[in-house]
């Protein structure tokens, strides 16, 4: 089973770098914005809430677009698997169902970390001074967090009827949550009905999770996010058990 997961996962990621495009979204472009926004920002830090921003918002904001496009990739790659027949014959091979699946994610998980190495090196120099983020912690807090939001692909790859709606679905589920994860503004500050959305999304306790580690929090004092994180991650995963279609 490991032997057929190494050797269809790096089938998978030969496969999507030939995509330069696909390339592009999911590693350049939330590198890119960190760079762009942290050097438009450096001359304005001298006000609290911009200082705040770079120092903490950042590379939250950044991490969290580098975990979008990494779940949006996802959609649409299994829309056009399914749309073309491949999902069907994946699943006639001597590899398991959760193997294929697993390969994909696993996949995400490698890009995702070379998003965030990328954006590190790049954007070094829009750190804060002063500011030394524990860079393993926060890696380990990003993998967890891009885990428990892809479930939410595969969940949306179960129920779009074509590649052509993927990505647009995913983008009007995925990116209000954006909005409500506390990361632009407290959640305490929305209207009641705003507060109760927020706590029933993944990106909320990714959001506390990431500022938290980022800022030199204990992991301890964020087990609860962790906890919240791991419990969406089973459920999406159940779901989308429940409702996949491989054809």
């Amino acid at each position: 089973m490991l032997r057929g997961l190494g050797k269809l996962t790096w089938i998978e990621i030969k496969i999507f770098m030939r995509e330069p495009l696909g390339a592009i979204g999911t590693i350049v472009v939330p590198v890119l914005v960190f760079v762009l926004v942290g050097r438009a920002i450096t001359s304005k830090a001298q006000t609290p809430s911009m200082s705040n921003f770079a120092r903490v918002g950042l590379p939250v904001m950044a991490s969290i677009l580098i975990v979008i496009s990494a779940v949006l990739s996802l959609v649409t790659i299994i829309s056009i698997y399914r749309e073309g027949g491949i999902l069907k014959r994946l699943r006639a091979t001597p590899l398991r169902p959760q193997t294929i699946l697993s390969a994909h994610v696993l996949v995400k998980l490698l890009l995702t970390a070379a998003s965030l190495l990328l954006m590190f090196l790049a954007g070094k120099r829009y750190i804060p001074p002063g500011v030394h983020p524990p860079i393993v912690s926060f890696a380990v807090a990003l993998v967890i967090s891009t885990w428990s939001i892809l479930s939410i692909g595969f969940v949306i790859a179960s129920i779009v009827p074509t590649a052509r709606f993927a990505q647009p679905v995913g983008a009007v589920v995925l990116y209000p949550m954006v909005g409500l994860s506390g990361l632009f503004a407290p959640i305490a500050s929305f209207p009641p009905a705003f507060r109760m959305l927020a706590r029933l999304s993944p990106m909320n306790y990714a959001v506390s999770l990431l500022q938290g580690i980022w800022v030199g929090d204990p992991w301890s004092a964020h087990l609860a996010d962790v906890a919240m994180l791991i419990v969406f991650f089973l459920l999406f995963t159940a779901l989308s058990a429940k409702i996949f279609r491989w054809e």
